[in-house]
């Protein structure tokens, strides 16, 4: 990683939670865990015929394992209108200042 990330985002960290739905079964809703500053970069893009895919590298400041703050694979970033879907989670730099998210953003087509 050359340089420091530009932490200028603030993102919304949500996580699944399942809820009843009133028939026996149950829905999921997302929650949100806490605010974490962020870059958001482009990393690859993808298009078919229903869904537009644009993979997208987040840059956060690092959390240890297990912490609330440290986001995983189940969960997603708010921002603004737009909704980023975590797939995997790695530090960013040798020194474990940073973490990378690699993202994806969906849209209909």
């Amino acid at each position: 990683m050359s340089g420091a990330p530009h932490l200028s985002r603030r993102l919304a960290l949500q996580g699944p939670q399942r809820v009843p739905d009133g028939a026996g079964g149950f829905t999921e809703t997302w929650v949100t865990l806490g605010h974490i500053w962020g870059e958001v970069a482009p990393r690859t893009g993808r298009d078919d015929a229903t869904i537009s895919e644009l993979g997208l590298k987040i840059t956060i400041r690092a959390a240890p394992q297990g912490a609330p703050s440290r986001p995983t694979a189940q969960q997603r970033f708010l921002d603004g209108t737009r909704i980023y879907r975590i797939e995997a989670v790695t530090e960013a730099d040798p020194e474990g200042r940073y973490l990378t998210c690699f993202a994806s953003e969906e849209t209909g087509a």
